[in-house]
């Protein structure tokens, strides 16, 4: 015989107990400002007693209010782009919103379309973009989107309603960095086509070596993994015309690194290395990685805040950028003397 299952309590239990009606706990759960504290604090630790949870889709019909955040997101693996879901889910969940999520299953057009079309069907109150491809965007500008939304990107488009880390100027930051140390010949490891940050990153290092006037290499295009890094490592260093690279994120510089050890040469002793993110283990490579440390929990707590406030009545923002911090270890030196550099190239 299967145990009987145990019911739910309801909003009418809730009444019940607190000795009033269903009306009032509404009203309660509504914050609505006619309830004497007195009866709002008794219905609240009825509540807190008996597990009461509200039916989500129940209070919308109710309030014409979903409560509900939507995210879009690119690629929920990687450190940076999950730090800041954790952060948006954080700080919704404090200001009383739950988050309806989906990722793009991949970069084409249909993809992109139909995850929006998703999470605008959830009768969202407001929306964050968290995808890195110039075709969300276009996509994005297409469907006139009607409720607040912010985009954790750098395009530098003019959509006002961007919020982002500065890439730009955390890559310039990089290659300052090394050319500071003496370095006029630099390699840089790109983050793959299509991607605005890797493309953003890509336009400080230009930046920096022409405003040094020193010259520049086409960048190398990858794919933001420490296999890539590897393999690029083990065919630049075959001729070893370079001092210093900069990668364009933390795996990279990592499998780069593990390059030059296994052609016999030393970090930061033969070649610096400088990466980007300062994922939580790149203090703890061999040597600690020097890169270029973005707040991305930051970023997702002031997303959720420039909706909060845009749902408040307040006028987007506009674009709003924090500004990265270089972060100096290990893997970064004093370029090496011309006759060690020599050694280098033969």
């Amino acid at each position: 015989m299967e145990p009987e299952k145990v019911r739910a309590p309801n909003i009418r239990d809730v009444a019940r107990l607190a000795g009033v009606s269903y009306q009032t706990v509404s009203r309660v759960l509504n914050d609505s400002p006619s309830i004497k504290p007195s009866t709002r604090q008794r219905v609240l630790d009825v509540i807190n007693d008996v597990g009461y949870r509200p039916n989500q889709a129940a209070r919308a019909l109710v309030t014409s209010r979903s409560r509900t955040i939507g995210v879009l997101s690119g690629q929920t693996t990687h450190y940076g782009p999950a730090t800041s879901i954790h952060a948006i889910e954080g700080a919704a969940r404090e200001a009383g919103y739950r988050l309806s999520s989906t990722s793009i299953a991949s970069g084409d057009y249909a993809s992109i379309r139909s995850a929006l079309d998703y999470l605008l069907s959830q009768s969202l109150e407001a929306l964050v973009v968290l995808a890195p491809q110039v075709r969300v965007f276009e996509a994005i500008e297409e469907l006139s989107i009607a409720v607040p939304f912010v985009t954790l990107e750098s395009s530098g488009r003019e959509t006002g309603h961007s919020l982002s880390v500065d890439q730009v100027a955390g890559a310039r930051m990089a290659t300052r960095h090394l050319i500071e140390l003496g370095h006029t010949e630099i390699v840089h490891l790109s983050g793959p086509k299509d991607w605005i940050e890797a493309d953003a990153r890509m336009q400080g290092f230009l930046e920096e070596l022409g405003a040094a006037n020193l010259r520049t290499r086409a960048p190398i295009l990858g794919d933001w993994t420490a296999h890539f890094g590897y393999y690029a490592g083990l065919e630049l260093l075959r001729f070893r015309d370079f001092t210093a690279v900069f990668c364009g994120n933390d795996q990279m510089a990592l499998g780069f690194t593990h390059a030059c050890r296994d052609m016999g040469l030393d970090v930061p002793g033969d070649i610096s290395i400088v990466g980007f993110d300062d994922i939580p283990e790149a203090a703890h490579f061999s040597p600690p990685l020097t890169t270029v440390r973005q707040n991305f929990a930051e970023l997702g707590r002031r997303a959720v805040a420039q909706l909060l406030s845009e749902l408040g009545g307040e006028a987007p923002r506009g674009q709003e950028q924090i500004t990265p911090e270089l972060v100096v270890r290990s893997s970064t030196a004093r370029v090496a003397t011309p006759a060690v550099a020599g050694r280098l190239r033969r």
